[in-house]
């Protein structure tokens, strides 16, 4: 089975889905399997990361913004605004897609993992994700 979640972001950050995709598990209504979920777009990407303290995710984002700069005189893909390469880089340095076990008819993440697309574009979008379930 997969089902497409829409995510609508307002700018740059992490935005938790692991209740999105754990609904299409619990749809499925499979007891062992692969959850897999695929951001559809060259400019977010996923993870899988803390979900008790926000300053983990505050972090990364500003490490990896710092990292990977706005306005380096390097890009020459420009054309949708000083955000559009580094947020390029960004999808390939991380994640577009995720695969999670699927044991005893739940995702397999642990206590404190969250599923998060990261939206790396200054602003807000809807953003596509496919979760396929499957034995």
């Amino acid at each position: 089975m997969t089902r497409r979640i829409t995510v609508r972001t307002r700018g740059q950050g992490l935005y938790e889905i692991t209740d999105q995709v754990r609904a299409v598990v619990e749809e499925d209504d499979i007891d062992e399997g692969l959850c897999t979920v695929l951001v559809q777009h060259t400019s977010a990407s996923l993870t899988i990361q803390e979900n008790a303290d926000p300053s983990a995710r505050r972090d990364l984002h500003n490490w990896l913004s710092r990292l990977v700069v706005e306005n380096d005189p390097i890009y020459t893909h420009t054309a949708e605004g000083p955000d559009d390469m580094p947020s390029h880089i960004k999808a390939a340095l991380t994640a577009t897609t995720l695969s999670i076990p699927i044991a005893d008819g739940r995702l397999g993440t642990g206590t404190w993992q969250g599923i998060y697309l990261w939206e790396h574009r200054s602003r807000g979008s809807a953003r596509n994700c496919l979760v396929h379930v499957g034995p």
